[in-house]
């Protein structure tokens, strides 16, 4: 027998080591279930909700607003820039586009176009991050629940976690601003507009993890991945805003409002996609799926671990329609002209 060769030994390197093999679960968890489609999914459905969500706004402040603010233009861009900026949570998004809004007026047509929209898309998010937890943890179809209750659902969770993104995203932009307005007590203030928001965000990922899976989990086995997903959620909220606010600065009008709509697409997908792979990191974390084989998402050629077989035997399982229907996995290499189910598949096929 000769001696391993690099990958081999890589392998074997990785499997002894869990601060390799995890990191190494987790990216082949992710790209097993397709993680970039299941966020484009969430970022379209989420892309769609935005801009009736921002005629939405526009609208409740024309009733609201305009018979206070009267028709100072000036005050009037001021108020719409602020509300954009705290509904959206890109501060670029509200001065880009309130030099397209005129003033506020009131229109019951535009607010009933606003609402379906935000509530379709909404929904379409919710549905969409519903069907993306339960891919990552391979949850048997007959355990989905009804096109009924999983609307229901998404529809409450939808205003409960809309307004606490709402609260987050306004305390963030109001306290740096009280911060620089008062004369003492600005750094305790600067720094609460960031733990505080971070912490409703962390809030916000729990129940989203917790809720929306059709799987019992506790609540210790989302909270990791509800850590990772508000930080990734702040970090890239942050890194865009002030990359897009050079790139407007320096935009001519044509230009900046194709950068703010290709930038808010971007952006979009890539909240969804931190929400994926923190909701991957909770299951690899949970149900142990480490170390995976180095070669396994590149070959058939290759000795498959436990935890390879537990995921591969997790996804024929998600297949199952029906609570009486039977479904099992066996696993088998033709190594010497037969084949023989490996020990851990047989242990693994066991019906649900």
């Amino acid at each position: 027998m000769g001696r391993p060769g690099l990958t081999d030994r890589l392998d074997a390197f990785q499997r002894r080591h869990p601060a390799s093999a995890f990191p190494i679960a987790v990216t082949y968890k992710f790209v097993d279930d397709r993680g970039p489609h299941l966020a484009a999914l969430i970022a379209y459905y989420g892309f769609i909700s935005v801009f009736p969500l921002l005629l939405l706004l526009v609208s409740v402040l024309g009733f609201v607003l305009a018979p206070v603010v009267g028709a100072d233009s000036d005050l009037q861009g001021r108020v719409v820039s602020t509300a954009l900026e705290s509904l959206a949570g890109v501060p670029v998004l509200g001065s880009a586009l309130q030099g397209n809004i005129t003033g506020l007026r009131g229109s019951g047509a535009a607010l009933a176009v606003g609402a379906i929209g935000t509530a379709y898309g909404g929904l379409g998010v919710m549905q969409a991050m519903q069907a993306a937890l339960n891919r990552i943890y391979a949850v048997p179809r007959f355990r989905h629940p009804d096109p009924v209750r999983a609307r229901l659902r998404s529809f409450v969770l939808m205003l409960a976690l809309g307004l606490a993104a709402v609260l987050a995203t306004a305390i963030s932009v109001a306290l740096p601003r009280v911060a620089d307005a008062v004369p003492v007590g600005g750094g305790l203030l600067l720094a609460a507009g960031t733990l505080v928001p971070l912490a409703i965000n962390t809030g916000i990922f729990l129940v989203i993890f917790q809720v929306l899976t059709a799987e019992r989990l506790g609540w210790r086995n989302v909270v990791i991945g509800a850590l990772v997903a508000a930080g990734l959620w702040e970090l890239i909220q942050r890194g865009f805003s002030a990359f897009a606010g050079s790139y407007l600065q320096h935009s001519g009008d044509v230009y900046g409002v194709f950068g703010v709509v290709l930038g808010l697409v971007v952006w979009i997908y890539l909240q969804a996609l931190a929400l994926v792979v923190a909701a991957e990191i909770n299951v690899v974390r949970q149900r142990k799926l480490y170390p995976r084989a180095l070669m396994t998402v590149f070959t058939d050629d290759v000795d498959l671990t436990p935890q390879d077989v537990k995921v591969y035997t997790g996804y024929a399982r998600a297949e199952t329609y029906k609570g009486f229907e039977t479904v099992t996995a066996t696993f088998a290499k033709d190594d010497d002209g037969g084949e023989e189910p490996a020990p851990q598949a047989q242990r693994d096929q066991q019906p649900t």
